[in-house]
């Protein structure tokens, strides 16, 4: 619920999710690779949307056509969206640098 949760905060939809965990066993690793690529920038690009919103509606404040609520509620999904892609990129450097040390 919680993954749910911060799925639906940084824009990546469950659709999304589903897909990716539904490639085929049959699939290349090529195209296994593709598909993470092709998920990891629409995650990135929905962190500077939510980014672009959050100045959008601090913007909107500024001339007095948002209420503070609306100010926090953005800026705070958009920082949520960002901690979450730090954290997936360290797990990523992380599972890279297992990876590397693992002997032959």
């Amino acid at each position: 619920m919680i993954i749910n949760n911060l799925l639906g905060a940084s824009g990546i939809s469950a659709a999304s999710m589903s897909q990716l965990q539904n490639t085929q066993a049959g699939t290349t690793p090529s195209e296994a690779t593709a598909s993470f690529a092709d998920f990891l920038k629409k995650a990135v690009e929905s962190v500077a949307s939510q980014e672009q919103n959050s100045h959008a509606v601090t913007d909107q404040f500024l001339v007095g056509k948002a209420d503070v609520s609306d100010v926090m509620i953005a800026s705070t999904k958009a920082e949520l969206s960002l901690e979450m892609t730090a954290q997936v990129r360290n797990k990523v450097v992380e599972a890279y640098q297992e990876v590397m040390r693992m002997q032959m």
